[in-house]
């Protein structure tokens, strides 16, 4: 018959290096629990998380971010500039002077005089004297134009196309105009004026003024009234040449302002 064995003769369990290793595993697990715990704590969730998804954004990594400069404002005042005021002239050094009984030493370097020739005097060539009846022109000289005599004011007056005088009596002619002219008072008158007046009238064998009228008008009143009183107040003129054939004679003169 077999014998069974005694469990009470049997020696007991050791628990002591169960323990210890239940305990090790359970602080790794502590430990491995509380690094992911901390990693889990600091991340960055981007975006919205109720959000149901979308295309994806590719991000390029930098290594640095540009910022803006720090620097700030130049102040001018601070800085030098250059002025605009010119500087002021050096102060020349003062040449000693010499003392009054020195004798002056002429210098190797000192530039030659030239000797100074004297000035010519002036010759004077004397205008000769004109020969008695010397002829200038064919036409013989004359002081005014024959057909235009110049106002004191700026202003002139001329012979119409037709003359009752001819050739025979252009100085008769020229004298009446120029007596015209002297009593016109142009420089009362605006020169812009481009228009010019004729005004016809008859003078009788004395020379008296009758019948003055405008002929062609300039347009300007005030001109056409000027030219008309400057024939009246040469009232009278100079008498009809006695070779005259006629006691009377009709005259156009035109008034007219230089621009």
């Amino acid at each position: 018959m077999d014998a069974h064995p005694d469990l009470l003769n049997e020696n007991e369990f050791d628990r002591g290096p169960l323990a210890r290793s239940i305990a090790f595993h359970l602080g790794i697990a502590a430990m491995m629990a509380a690094y992911a715990w901390v990693g889990v704590g600091r991340v960055e969730h981007w975006g919205d998380p109720k959000s149901l998804g979308g295309g994806a954004v590719g991000i390029t990594p930098v290594n640095k971010i540009p910022l803006p400069s720090r620097e700030g404002r130049v102040n001018r005042v601070a800085n030098d500039t250059e002025s605009q005021i010119p500087a002021a002239p050096k102060p020349q050094p003062k040449q000693p002077q010499p003392p009054p009984d020195a004798i002056a030493i002429r210098s190797k370097n000192a530039p030659k005089q030239t000797a100074q020739s004297p000035a010519s005097p002036q010759r004077y060539t004397p205008v000769p004297n004109p020969k008695p009846n010397q002829v200038y022109s064919s036409t013989g000289q004359a002081l005014t134009s024959p057909m235009f005599s110049q106002a004191p004011g700026g202003g002139g007056v001329g012979s119409g196309s037709t003359s009752p005088f001819g050739n025979r009596f252009g100085w008769y002619e020229q004298l009446l105009r120029e007596r015209v002219a002297r009593n016109w008072r142009s420089q009362d008158l605006d020169n812009r004026t481009r228009n010019r007046v004729a005004v016809m009238f008859d003078i009788s064998r004395d020379g008296t003024v009758r019948n003055v009228r405008i002929s062609e008008p300039s347009g300007n009143f005030g001109m056409d009234q000027s030219a008309q009183r400057a024939i009246l107040m040469s009232n009278p003129l100079p008498a009809l040449p006695r070779e005259f054939e006629r006691d009377a004679a009709t005259i156009e003169f035109w008034f007219s302002l230089q621009q």
